[in-house]
């Protein structure tokens, strides 16, 4: 037994050494980053210990503005996305005609690059001197006002933004629910029809309990995606995500290594090390939630 032991551990080492190297030594020296004051990137040097830098990153309007855009994201986008996946799902799984064919066209999204998709999104909802863009359009046909999308109120910013992280996200999730979907044995909804129970009812008392944790793992892995939103944001609105006030927490790190406020490590490890507690706090909940939901629907 010990023999198999050792050659199991032998057989681990080199995903764990990867795993240390890669993931646990980096969170560790953010850490220790995040409590080093006045550290100075080119010296590397620091004149103190303590929570200055979590102060300072708490009490910035750029990082209160990042935590606003993200936790409107979330709450907006993934309730909806998986909502409507579901629903799409469900038509999917109904239809016997050209199934496969419909299951490949709402995969695309999936596979096209979010920087294509997002230059897409720019040049449709983009307001200029010589076009209105093609929202536009649509909205002045139906006796509307243009509205500039990309560069005016937020509340207009904010629409595109969940419009294309639900675009983005959403070909997955069909996916994820449809493959669900098929798994559902198909004795119970023959019972269910033989004492004559009608769809709404097969769908909430059958489908949805069946179904339950892939909707939660879906939801789960949505909310840490949500929150980790950042190169979509630079798809449609450039790098200098501040001034368009559609900065994320993800990006407000980028910004405080490399950015225009780049050089402080510091800040980043920080306000990183507030993500993580966030995304970990929320990810928890959810898990309790889903356990204790999922039980009492099966």
């Amino acid at each position: 037994m010990l023999k198999n032991n050792n050659k199991a551990w032998l057989y681990l080492l080199p995903a764990i050494v990867f795993l240390g190297v890669f993931m646990v030594y980096p969170l560790f020296d953010v850490l220790i980053y995040s409590f080093e004051e006045g550290y100075n990137f080119t010296s590397q040097t620091y004149h103190g210990i303590g929570l200055y830098n979590y102060s300072y990153v708490l009490h910035d309007p750029y990082f209160l503005q990042a935590v606003k855009n993200t936790f409107i994201l979330v709450i907006i986008t993934v309730p909806l996305s998986t909502g409507i996946a579901l629903l799409i799902a469900l038509a999917l799984n109904s239809i016997k005609k050209l199934k496969d064919l419909f299951h490949t066209v709402f995969f695309l999204p999936y596979v096209t690059n979010t920087l294509a998709v997002g230059l897409v999104f720019m040049i449709m909802f983009k307001k200029t001197p010589y076009s209105d863009g093609f929202i536009n359009v649509l909205i002045k046909a139906f006796g509307g006002n243009a509205v500039d999308f990309i560069e005016g109120p937020y509340w207009a910013k904010m629409f595109v933004m969940c419009l294309y992280t639900i675009w983005i996200v959403m070909p997955f999730k069909i996916l994820i629910l449809t493959s669900a979907l098929a798994s559902v044995d198909d004795t119970y909804y023959k019972a269910a029809r033989i004492d004559g129970t009608g769809r709404l009812r097969i769908f909430t008392k059958i489908t949805l309990p069946m179904i339950s944790p892939m909707i939660f793992y879906l939801v789960i892995t949505g909310f840490i995606g949500a929150f980790k939103a950042y190169s979509d944001e630079v798809a449609i609105f450039g790098t200098d995500l501040n001034s368009a006030g559609m900065n994320t927490i993800v990006g407000y790190v980028y910004d405080m290594l490399y950015g225009n406020s780049g050089g402080y490590p510091s800040y980043a490890s920080a306000a990183a090390l507030i993500l993580f507690v966030i995304v970990f706090t929320i990810t928890v909940i959810n898990l309790m939630i889903s356990r204790k939901t999922v039980v009492e629907m099966r």
